[in-house]
């Protein structure tokens, strides 16, 4: 018996399964490296503006502590539960490993859609939720960033409400914070530009010219609509992009900036242009050179695995396919590259990281430093994940993952069972 289940968390353990076995795992070894340390479920009341009060049911997860402090993100979605916030936790840890990271993963999140409640509620409910996480959170603990339905603001919230609670200002206990309340240049833009940069370059490398190239992104949030600019800057023509109000098409491609500065303003894509209307439940299928899921878990099955038309599958969303999808792909190796999420959606951790390192330090760097140094751990954990995929013959999702599962058991193997 577990409190975690549901769909995400049943994936995370499967993908698990298939790299234990291809690493001869022992069976007794394997659930103190799959099992998270510590799962935290509170009650979040707040005053609503009408004068009642609502209750919003509260998550964290932290996965191991054998490295380093915990990381990740926090999201505010009605789709969020305990089994599903594990998951990705999980997914965090193998990570933060594969790129280097001393973190261990986290997850947290809280039930709510966000649609129904102002501003002003959002602000209590992100203030009480970190009020609760206080007990379990630190710098040297766990340290939370920005995820789905969260950002910049409450990531400040989060940080006050601590630090009040603290006498201190500390600034390091989240990333993805204003740059004017200890964040770091380059944060925001920091995932969709790793999942960009790492698509150009297996552009490069399989010789597709970027100026005669195409791209598909699905989910035009943070991650999806700096990915779609990042990649319309290398060349690429972005097709089409869709969000939870509709999608998008243009043949001829679509003007990026302009429709990024409609969904700042209007919080997504909707009413943009009735034109250029399409039906997202195609948008996976259409033929493109690269595509970014950049939503949900689980959007690719095995069936859209088989119909996909993309030559590199870039994946931004944490676990956007299943692994019935992936048996398909391992097929259609020869087709469609894939870079796994946890390689390919990396370049946010990492900046979090350079932000948790500077505001420890109080020392801090310049953009291109912070750029530079994010393209620098994405290329080595790249050039490590196509060796390790060629030397056993597997795909890179299976190389990406085993490296991640190697580092923190042997962590674990050397630092012992304690007591």
């Amino acid at each position: 018996m577990t409190v975690y289940s549901g769909p995400v968390f049943e994936m995370a353990t499967r993908q698990f399964g298939v790299i234990a076995d291809h690493l001869s795992i022992p069976f007794d070894e394997r659930d103190r490296l799959l099992m998270p340390k510590r799962a935290i479920t509170v009650s979040c009341p707040i005053h609503r503006d009408d004068g009642t009060i609502a209750v919003f049911e509260g998550y964290r997860v932290q996965h191991h502590l054998t490295i380093g402090p915990t990381k990740g993100g926090t999201r505010f979605a009605p789709s969020v539960d305990i089994g599903e916030v594990a998951a990705l936790a999980i997914w965090m840890s193998w990570k933060c490993a594969l790129v280097g990271l001393p973190y261990g993963g986290a997850k947290g999140g809280v039930r709510v859609d966000l649609a129904s409640i102002s501003k002003r509620e959002l602000e209590g409910l992100s203030r009480r939720y970190m009020q609760e996480m206080i007990p379990f959170v630190g710098p040297h603990t766990d340290v939370m960033a920005p995820d789905m339905g969260t950002n910049e603001q409450v990531m400040a919230w989060f940080m006050d409400t601590y630090s009040m609670y603290q006498g201190q200002t500390v600034t390091e206990i989240v990333t993805g914070k204003p740059v004017s309340s200890g964040g770091t240049l380059g944060r925001r833009e920091a995932t969709g530009r790793g999942v960009a940069y790492l698509a150009r370059r297996v552009l490069n490398d399989l010789g597709i010219n970027l100026g005669n190239a195409t791209a598909v992104v699905q989910g035009f949030g943070n991650v999806g609509s700096y990915a779609a600019l990042e990649l319309q800057r290398y060349g690429l023509k972005v097709i089409a992009v869709s969000d939870h109000t509709g999608a998008l098409h243009n043949a001829a491609g679509l003007d990026i900036p302009a429709l990024a500065r409609h969904a700042a303003e209007h919080g997504s894509i909707a009413g943009y242009s009735n034109e250029l209307q399409y039906d997202p439940a195609n948008i996976l299928t259409l033929p493109c050179d690269v595509l970014v899921p950049a939503a949900m878990e689980r959007v690719i099955d095995a069936d859209t695995a088989a119909h996909l038309k993309c030559r590199v599958l870039a994946e931004g969303a944490n676990g956007p396919t299943t692994p019935e999808a992936d048996r398909v792909l391992e097929k259609r190796q020869d087709e469609v590259f894939v870079i796994p999420d946890i390689l390919c959606n990396s370049g946010g951790v990492v900046v979090s990281y350079f932000e948790w390192v500077q505001d420890l330090q109080q020392l801090f760097w310049e953009e291109e430093e912070v750029t530079r140094r994010e393209y620098h751990i994405l290329d080595r954990a790249f050039d490590q994940m196509v060796a390790r995929a060629k030397l056993d013959k597997i795909p890179h999702r299976t190389a990406a993952m085993a490296i991640g599962v190697e580092k923190v058991r042997a962590a674990k193997l050397t630092r012992g069972l304690f007591p």
